[in-house]
């Protein structure tokens, strides 16, 4: 076996598995790599640049309408640099009960999303997503904190750095975040 290939087949595994580990220190949300809802890895660094808004989501809870409002956020906002990644989350009453296949599907047909959407994870507990770790426990007060509920949103900068938090009761298209996404779209 050459280097190269030994490289491939076991550094490189093991250096990705110890960097999506709890282990490693994050410096932004461009940190991290998670596979997207086709199940392909999707680097948040694909967006570097942009201002990004993070929710957790969920296909049966009562927040799920605000699918509309993320989608015409987004569909306002893309072409000046504006991105939303969806991660579906199961952690709150069981109302992301679906497959990665079933939730795409619910969110195509359903709501018609088009902003880019990640597989299943977990936003607490035990078996958090490092993201999602970072996201509530190395932020400042008042971003960080345990997640609540489906539909809570981060506010990332261009440079990856998390600005503000939105708990799933502010909607995407309310002035508070409207404001906070065309404030940042303007630095």
């Amino acid at each position: 076996m050459s280097f190269s290939r030994l490289l491939y087949a076991v550094v490189l595994p093991g250096l990705v598995t110890f960097m999506a580990g709890s282990s490693f220190a994050a410096s932004n949300v461009y940190d991290f790599t998670l596979p997207s809802i086709d199940g392909k890895p999707m680097p948040l660094s694909d967006f570097k640049g942009k201002v990004i808004l993070v929710v957790n989501v969920a296909s049966k809870c009562g927040y799920t309408p605000q699918y509309t409002a993320l989608e015409a956020l987004y569909e306002k906002y893309k072409d000046q640099g504006f991105v939303i990644v969806g991660f579906p989350a199961n952690n709150f009453g069981a109302q992301e009960p679906g497959t990665n296949a079933e939730i795409k599907t619910f969110c195509s047909r359903t709501y018609n999303v088009k902003f880019p959407m990640y597989g299943k994870i977990s936003v607490k507990g035990d078996d958090q997503a490092p993201l999602y770790q970072y996201l509530t426990k190395d932020t400042p007060a008042p971003i960080s904190g345990d997640i609540k509920w489906n539909f809570t949103k981060f506010l990332v900068d261009r440079n990856g750095k998390v600005v503000q938090r939105f708990e799933p009761a502010v909607t995407p298209d309310s002035q508070e975040v409207t404001s906070a996404v065309e404030k940042l779209l303007k630095q």
